[in-house]
């Protein structure tokens, strides 16, 4: 009886890798939920999309998008971005939340947001410096690293 157990169980995970793995899948634009092609045309107008990518594990599905300029965009399913990569240029401060920006000028001047990730209520910011910061929900710095 134990064996047939652990066949099964090797089976089923086995298969539920097998369905999770390997699902990407190239999309156009015009595939992306509406707010996500809304946030590209209002804080990357002009930049032309290189190739957008629908990633789809287990339960979740999420979207890569990576710009002509080496932006990269990461958005949850229903279209609302969770990390902003800009390697080389500035996030575009209307993304990054007022308080968190006032901090970076205060503590931080002359460094740029290269980029910003959000999970949970949390951000984490990389500066031009190589510091990376994280925020609560909040907006006060609880990490720092350098």
């Amino acid at each position: 009886m134990k064996k047939i157990l652990f066949v099964l169980a090797a089976i089923f995970t086995f298969g539920v890798s097998n369905i999770s793995a390997d699902n990407d899948k190239l999309v156009k634009k015009s595939e992306l939920p509406v707010e996500s092609q809304q946030f590209i045309n209002e804080y990357f107008a002009g930049v032309e999309l290189t190739y957008a990518k629908l990633e789809r594990d287990f339960l979740e599905r999420s979207y890569e998008v990576v710009l002509a300029d080496g932006t990269k965009i990461e958005f949850l399913g229903k279209g609302a971005w969770k990390e902003v990569d800009c390697r080389y240029s500035e996030v575009p401060a209307a993304i990054v939340p007022q308080a968190i920006r006032e901090y970076v000028a205060k503590k931080y001047p002359g460094d740029k947001i290269l980029k910003i990730e959000r999970d949970r209520g949390n951000y984490e910011l990389k500066l031009s410096s190589r510091y990376e910061l994280t925020f609560n929900a909040d907006y006060r710095i609880v990490d720092i690293d350098n």
